[in-house]
């Protein structure tokens, strides 16, 4: 049969229809198409090994672009192989195959690359694993009962996306993540069942801390209350925590249990030391009135009433701020001890062997100077002036002694 009709390098056509494709083995029957005619035969079988061609091209750019695994490719290349094999098609099959044969070192060349990728893949993902184990396992032998039972949370999500690496190896990982897990929440269990004993038990104490404040809230006895509350505030602090939540609320009342006592007792005294600094005022009136009527002492009898009139009338006024009692005081004692003086000085003038002393000291330093005066006369006479320098010496002496004597007798005889 011709070129012209109806026949290719690849595959001819017979009179009645019957294609045949040529390979290095020889002729082999594809198929027939009767009723038409050979070229039209002939196209029919070429263009179905123009789609398998198309499908090795295809395959061919996916693995190349590694848009399929490695080992699908495999299945791929050697079904689609097996088909263009045995095709009943026309065209060459053979090269076809060949093609597809040498897409097999680049599929086994990304295999290993695979192999390799995975193997990093599982080391880093065992180096990963072995971090996640030791930081598990000291949080496990640690205390940190609120941020480990997160971080916990967290390294197992990330465990969850890493992938397995060789069983024994992964298996034996796991249980030791697994135990510090456990381990982490039985003692975080344990540590929580004592704080809540604890809780329990400081709640408790503070309750009745509370009870014991209420019945001092209302209480009028400033001093001893007050001390008593210090020692409640004490004890609060002893007692340890209740929790959060309700170590807020129990202070937030015994709080306002002192806040009701201290504020009763500063209004009391604040009205109590108004009333102080009031009587203040009143008393340094009257005493400034006491202090003008009675000093200086002149009428002794008239003093000693002044005085215990004013006594009655301050005594009767109350309570002063303590740091003004002394200067009162001293002020009160400067009036007793004036009338005192007074009261000295006219027993003195009344006593009359004071006075009789008084007028013997006057009379011997009269006689006394009496004797200097002639002495002197004498010595001026014979011009001594060693004696009469000595003489005028001896006499404003015993003058300055005889005026003071003369001035006490004068309040014996005033």
């Amino acid at each position: 049969m011709s070129e012209s009709t109806g026949s290719t390098s690849f595959g001819r056509v017979e009179a009645d229809g019957t294609v045949y494709v040529t390979t290095s083995d020889g002729e082999r029957k594809v198929g027939q198409v009767p009723d038409v005619s050979e070229s039209e035969a002939l196209a029919f079988y070429v263009r179905r090994f123009e789609a398998l061609a198309a499908q090795a091209d295809l395959l061919s750019q996916r693995i190349h672009s590694g848009a399929v695994s490695p080992e699908e490719a495999k299945k791929l290349v050697a079904a689609l192989k097996a088909e263009v094999t045995g095709a009943n098609a026309v065209g060459d099959l053979e090269a076809l195959a060949a093609q597809l044969e040498e897409l097999n070192p680049v599929i086994a060349s990304q295999l290993e690359a695979r192999k390799a990728e995975r193997a990093e893949k599982q080391a880093e993902a065992k180096a990963a694993k072995e971090k996640m184990v030791a930081e598990a396992e000291k949080l496990a032998a640690g205390n940190d009962w609120k941020g480990g039972v997160n971080r916990f949370r967290t390294l197992l999500d990330a465990w969850k996306v890493l992938p397995r690496i060789d069983r024994a190896t992964d298996d034996e990982l796991w249980h030791r993540f697994s135990s510090a897990r456990t381990t982490y929440t039985r003692r975080r269990k344990a540590q929580f069942e004592q704080w809540a004993e604890l809780h329990g038990a400081a709640e408790a104490a503070k309750k009745q801390l509370i009870a014991e404040a209420e019945e001092l809230a209302v209480s009028t006895d400033w001093g001893n209350t007050a001390n008593a509350f210090r020692d409640l505030m004490t004890r609060w602090k002893a007692a340890g925590s209740a929790g959060k939540e309700a170590d807020d609320k129990l202070w937030h009342r015994f709080r306002g249990l002192q806040e009701q006592f201290f504020t009763a007792r500063s209004a009391v005294f604040t009205a109590r030391d108004n009333e102080f600094e009031s009587n203040l005022t009143i008393k340094e009136e009257l005493l400034a009135s006491a202090e003008a009527e009675i000093l200086p002492v002149r009428d002794l009898s008239a003093a000693r009433v002044a005085l215990r009139s004013f006594l009655a009338r301050y005594n009767e006024i109350g309570q002063v701020p303590r740091s003004a009692i002394g200067k009162l005081d001293a002020r009160i004692r400067a009036l007793d001890s004036a009338i005192k003086a007074a009261e000295e000085k006219e027993w003195r003038r009344s006593d009359p062997e004071a006075q009789e002393r008084a007028a013997d000291t006057v009379a011997m330093f009269d006689t006394q100077l009496e004797k200097l005066a002639k002495q002197l006369e004498a010595a001026t006479a014979k011009n001594d002036a060693k004696l009469i320098a000595k003489l005028t010496d001896s006499i404003t002496t015993y003058t300055a002694w005889r005026d003071q004597a003369a001035s006490t007798l004068a309040e014996y005889t005033a």
